[in-house]
């Protein structure tokens, strides 16, 4: 007869069944890591697999403590746990509680060696990393048009810029012949006209998923392309050889847009501050070149000969001045002392004497200079002040005067 059961029910008896079986409680697993993912609890998510089959694994928090290493994709290593059912969802994992390394798994190994060959040539160099335009005319765009990565990327370039235009060069982005996909599109993209920023990318994925974009052709197609290069390859923990390569890397596709495009809001409020630049610039530049147009002129109006000659008649004007007041000052000494003289004459003279009460003896109208020029008999004239006197000598009286 027929068991009818829950699923519930179903996936609790494989659960009991699992864990009942002696050979599953303690095992130890050897594969390569893939789709390694940290939770934020501290729990860890992964796959083990080998050359044919995989198996989903979790390890808590409280037995990956004890690692001590970090484990990545395409790490092999060694497991000790035990197998069995997550009810919820029906799946059948392994249980991990210890983890050891087991060497380095053969695509982890692959990466490395590509990683060190096209270091060593160069590839990686900053120095030959190109910037990006800040204005593209168009953004090329290599990825699946399947995927979310190219809805990812409209959305925010539209949001940013909605003028940019971009061009979608669909490719085959994992699996047999992806890279050469890749490569083509990177090729027939760069030829494009107006195409100034390619992009490169797809969603996340394993190791494995991720490979096209490790390949070393679609690594030296990068390094060949004319335009700049942006590589979006995954999430943000995932790095692919591409990444190194390319002119700049992106964590995620939305991550790539917003470096390729720039913002319309922010590219318009610069252009207005440079040009509130640019005029308070003018400005000053046409204040210096006024005042330095005014000193100029102050200097050709200072050598002009008709400046001279006004100068010149200034200075003319001050001398004649000075000797004007020279001259007047001179003259006014000289009226000074011819004053003085005047009245030293006048005060000596005859006039100066009949003032002061003398009397001038004259004979015939001359002067009588002495006793010995008159005679007792004689008829003298006295000159006095007011008048003259009419005299007869009567006697002449000699002293030693």
């Amino acid at each position: 007869m027929a068991w009818t059961l829950s699923v519930t029910e179903l996936n609790e008896y494989v659960r009991r069944s699992l864990a009942s079986d002696p050979m599953l409680r303690s095992v130890v697993l050897r594969g390569e890591i893939s789709n390694f993912k940290k939770h934020f609890s501290g729990h860890w998510y992964f796959s083990l697999k080998d050359e044919k089959s995989r198996i989903d694994c979790v390890m808590f928090r409280q037995n990956n403590l004890g690692v001590r290493f970090e484990p990545k994709d395409g790490a092999r290593v060694q497991l000790g746990g035990t197998v069995g059912l997550y009810t919820a969802a029906g799946s059948y994992q392994f249980y991990a509680e210890s983890m050891q390394p087991d060497g380095v798994g053969d695509l982890y190994l692959r990466f490395e060696q590509l990683k060190a060959k096209l270091l060593a040539e160069g590839l990686f160099d900053s120095a030959r990393k190109r910037p990006l335009p800040l204005l593209p005319r168009a953004i090329g765009i290599v990825t699946s048009n399947t995927g979310a990565v190219v809805h990812d990327i409209a959305r925010v370039a539209g949001r940013r810029n909605p003028g940019m235009q971009l061009v979608l060069r669909p490719a085959q982005v994992q699996g047999e012949g992806a890279a050469q996909d890749i490569v083509k599109g990177i090729e027939e993209l760069s030829r494009v006209e107006g195409i100034d920023v390619i992009i490169i990318g797809r969603g996340g994925g394993s190791l494995e998923d991720l490979w096209a974009f490790n390949e070393e052709i679609v690594a030296r197609a990068i390094a060949a392309c004319p335009v700049p290069v942006i590589s979006a390859v995954g999430h943000e923990t995932d790095v692919a050889i591409s990444d190194f390569v390319a002119d700049h890397r992106a964590a995620t596709p939305s991550a790539a847009a917003e470096i390729a495009v720039a913002e319309r809001s922010v590219l318009l409020s610069q252009a207005e501050d440079i040009k509130t630049q640019l005029q308070a610039a003018l400005a000053r530049k046409i204040l210096a070149g006024r005042a330095e147009l005014a000193e100029t002129g102050r200097r050709l109006r200072a050598c002009h000969p008709l400046a001279k000659v006004r100068e010149m008649q200034l200075t003319l004007t001050r001398l004649s001045q000075r000797l004007n007041r020279q001259a007047e000052s001179a003259v006014n000494n000289s009226r000074g002392r011819l004053d003085v003289l005047r009245g030293k004459l006048e005060a000596l003279g005859p006039a100066g004497a009949l003032e002061r009460g003398y009397a001038i003896p004259r004979i015939s109208g001359r002067v009588i200079r002495g006793a010995d020029e008159v005679a007792p008999g004689d008829e003298i004239d006295l000159l006095v002040k007011g008048g003259e006197i009419a005299a007869r000598v009567t006697e002449i009286r000699r002293s030693s005067l």
